[in-house]
């Protein structure tokens, strides 16, 4: 098993694996402010829930993911985070 696969298995225990992964990223089309809030109500919970949640914030912040809920936190709550970080 190479290193990377290693480094990656958080993402086979992930609780945002299959058809509820939509909820993480937003729709291909406009979205209302409520709308958003609520699908990312809905992807945090799922977040809260999952043994992968931290090792998903990190590889996240790694690689400056720019879209989506990741490790529980949302686009700018993570770049709160990596600002803080220094």
């Amino acid at each position: 098993m190479s290193a990377q696969q290693v480094h990656d298995m958080w993402q086979v225990k992930a609780a945002c694996r299959g058809p509820q992964a939509a909820v993480f990223f937003p729709p291909p089309q406009f979205e209302r402010k409520a709308d958003r809030l609520e699908r990312e109500r809905r992807a945090k919970a799922i977040c809260a829930d999952c043994p992968a949640c931290q090792e998903c914030l990190e590889y996240a912040v790694a690689i400056r993911e720019p879209h989506g809920i990741w490790g529980g936190l949302n686009e700018t709550e993570r770049r709160v985070l990596i600002e803080a970080a220094g």
